[in-house]
């Protein structure tokens, strides 16, 4: 398998053209390569294929590391863009990616290499309804938005881990495709997400499992730092998704301006949501770090001698 690691500020992903092996497994190639000891390292995979629906231009497939497959990616998307124009599968600007959230448009600008070097994505309007993030939240009708809803933090286990980060006792759900929850804390980096991400991914008010995310708004209205617990990869050192749902939180929540940079470990993203109804723009660079060849079956046996379980987490 032919493969490119990219990455969007650290949102690391393998791309691979899948017109050159349609027949590919990806959810089993996603789990093999996403190993940070013995194998590639990644947060997942994204397969670049042939558009199945007008007026996309071509589409992107995005896996998880334990094989899931996600709605968006909104870092990977970017780097789509970066891989279509680069190799010369497109050159059309904006570009139209189909998705699991839809057909986006990408508007990509060149570096002084005269590649593709960041990319702003129209991620569409948020999903802010009950019921189509989808969330269950015991007395919460399916169409209300679920803005600053009080919750007990004890909830999600390991009692006290909210003290030190100050987390406030409330949240905000966003769906853009894929479903998200935000947090606003005082310290994002105290948050013990390797604990709590796993809980509140997989706690029962989520039946598609959820993206989590803590956040500190601030200093000034266009600022804001944050942390991600990824469905399906776990800690991430950003999320594009993520950090429009967050900007999203902060306006409806009246704690951000509509325009918000956001500070994520791997670096900032600019967000612009103009109003309720209109589509959220991210904008942030693309960055490939190299090409390569793998033999799938090989990396299997030798990550099984490791204890790699090979059909790993099957999620519905």
């Amino acid at each position: 398998m032919r493969f490119t690691k990219m990455h969007g500020i650290g949102n690391d992903y393998v791309y691979i053209d899948a017109s050159i092996d349609p027949a590919l497994d990806f959810a089993r190639a996603a789990r093999l390569v996403s190993d940070r000891h013995f194998a590639i390292g990644s947060d997942g995979l994204i397969a670049v294929c042939t558009a199945t629906r007008a007026p996309a231009d071509l589409r992107m497939r995005m896996f998880n590391a334990d094989g899931s497959e996600g709605e968006m990616c909104g870092n990977g998307i970017r780097c789509v863009a970066k891989f279509a124009v680069d190799r010369g599968i497109s050159t059309a600007n904006p570009l139209r990616i189909e998705t699991g959230r839809g057909v986006l448009e990408v508007e990509w600008q060149r570096g002084t290499d005269g590649r593709v070097a960041y990319a702003s994505v129209m991620m569409g309007s948020p999903i802010l309804e009950h019921a189509r993030i989808p969330a269950r939240i015991e007395g919460l009708s399916p169409e209300c938005h679920v803005v600053g809803h009080a919750v007990d933090l004890a909830r999600f286990g390991h009692e006290g881990w909210w003290v030190d980060a100050r987390v406030e006792p409330h949240l905000t759900l966003v769906s853009m495709g894929n479903p998200h929850v935000v947090f606003v804390c005082a310290d994002p980096s105290l948050v013990p997400l390797e604990l709590i991400g796993p809980q509140i991914e997989r706690d029962v008010w989520f039946p598609a499992r959820i993206n989590v995310h803590f956040v500190a708004f601030g200093p000034g209205s266009h600022k804001a730092s944050m942390r991600t617990w990824e469905r399906g990869s776990g800690v991430t050192l950003a999320c594009g998704t993520g950090a429009s749902a967050v900007c999203v939180a902060g306006v409806l929540l009246g704690r951000c301006a509509h325009t918000l940079d956001a500070r994520l470990p791997g670096g900032p993203l600019r967000l612009e949501w103009p109003s309720e109804r209109a589509s959220v723009r991210m904008t942030g660079p693309a960055t490939e770090v190299f090409e390569g060849e793998v033999d799938l079956d090989a990396l299997e046996a030798t990550l099984v001698a490791h204890g790699f379980k090979p059909l790993g987490e099957q999620h519905v």
